[in-house]
């Protein structure tokens, strides 16, 4: 008793710390969100990687012609001539494309040799933006931006200063099935691990913006080579040249999301292994974290259930226990307060999904627990049909590719 007694305090500690930061992200989105946007619209050109349809990827894509932006231009790019996404988007082209402030473009960069095929990708798209971009923009196609997203991911940049500006994604679970609902409580974790400290925030790869003159004096172009993460390798470049990349809460981005549980596992385990590869420094705390909160949270469980049956005391390992889930469910509901005025749009979508946020969150830390072990023995991933084994940071073999089954 006396260790479940000191581990459950560590765990309470913790939980304390976890609900301080999840105030200090929902102020930071609330102050940020309340900021008048800076005077800074230059042309820029957004690249989106395709490969194989996403859910909702006809109006994802469309979303992205229809932006509040003074002039900028679309790259699509994918690997292949007969990639089942050209037709869709050579269609929305045809409808949405005819505006004098946007343009569009269809990239076929081949399949990859020496990289991830979406950094393959991304590369082939970079060589061909347009003379007169001064920023470049990178969206997931599986992300549907709101009408002010490019101008809120481009205004920070006018502050030369900042290295890159850089939204996250936030699943919205479609037709409410449970392991849609466990991946957005899962991601959900990472989003509200984004703030101000500019140093410590992370560039993700499907909403980011990059000033095209510190693109290419990092050489960003060529670092990526031989990664198979085009985020956590601007991310490090960045770092490196001590350039703070800035959260911009206004660019969370929706990703409406169904998935089975084979899904969920796949896409968790990839998330953990690529992070393990690319940032063993998150992924060590992150496996020691979570080993300490199931060890407390589920084995407090059965031990309050054995005492019970025993006829013995279990009051304060139950207290202890509701403690560390309060603790838990409200650092939930203040994170879901602060992302719904992320998503005026949507924000009845996000707060449907409040049962499962306030519930699963100790079912979510299990998984990063399950995540994490696995990156510890495997750095094997499956990505859009590619199998990669992950050798380093500057190295990722192909093994097999399902180009049938995109």
């Amino acid at each position: 008793m006396l260790i479940f007694y000191a581990l459950a305090l560590i765990a309470i500690c913790v939980g304390t710390l976890s609900l301080r930061s999840g105030l200090s992200f929902s102020a930071y989105v609330r102050r940020e969100i309340a900021r008048q946007l800076p005077d800074f619209a230059p042309f820029a050109s957004v690249i989106a990687p395709c490969r194989g349809l996403d859910q909702g990827f006809r109006e994802n894509v469309s979303a992205l012609f229809q932006q509040d932006y003074p002039a900028y231009e679309i790259i699509f790019v994918t690997d292949r001539a007969d990639d089942p996404s050209l037709s869709v988007i050579a269609e929305v082209i045809d409808t949405e494309g005819r505006g004098d402030h946007v343009s569009a473009s269809v990239v076929i960069s081949g399949p990859a040799s020496d990289s991830g095929q979406k950094v393959h990708n991304l590369r082939a798209a970079a060589a061909k933006i347009d003379q007169r971009s001064e920023v470049i923009v990178f969206v997931d196609t599986d992300a549907r931006p709101h009408r002010r997203w490019l101008a809120s991911l481009v205004g920070p940049l006018s502050d030369e200063d900042i290295g890159a500006a850089t939204g996250y994604r936030w699943f919205i679970p479609v037709n409410g099935g449970m392991a849609s609902h466990l991946r957005s409580v899962w991601n959900a974790s990472i989003a509200s691990a984004l703030g101000a400290r500019g140093d410590k925030n992370f560039a993700w790869g499907g909403s980011t913006a990059i000033r095209r003159s510190t693109f290419e004096r990092l050489k960003i172009g060529e670092r990526w080579r031989g990664s198979v993460s085009d985020d956590f390798t601007m991310t490090r470049v960045l770092q490196e040249a001590r350039l703070p990349i800035h959260f911009v809460p206004a660019c969370l981005v929706a990703s409406f999301d169904q998935c089975t549980m084979k899904e969920l596992v796949e896409f968790t385990n990839r998330q953990l292994k690529i992070t393990r590869v690319y940032a063993a420094h998150l992924w060590k705390p992150l496996l020691i974290g979570s080993l300490l909160f199931c060890s407390v949270f589920f084995g407090g469980i059965g031990l309050v259930g054995a005492r019970a049956l025993l006829g013995l005391d279990f009051a304060v390992p139950l207290a202890m226990l509701l403690l560390i889930f309060a603790l838990g469910a409200a650092k939930a509901h203040v994170r879901l307060q602060a992302v719904a005025v992320c998503f005026p749009d949507y924000k009845r979508e996000v707060w449907k999904s409040l049962p499962a946020h306030l519930l699963l969150w100790p079912v979510s830390s299990a998984l990063f627990l399950c995540n994490a072990l696995a990156a510890a023995f495997s750095r094997r991933i499956k990505w859009r049909g590619i199998t990669y084994d992950l050798k380093s940071p500057a190295e990722a073999v192909i093994i097999s590719r399902e180009s049938d089954k995109l």
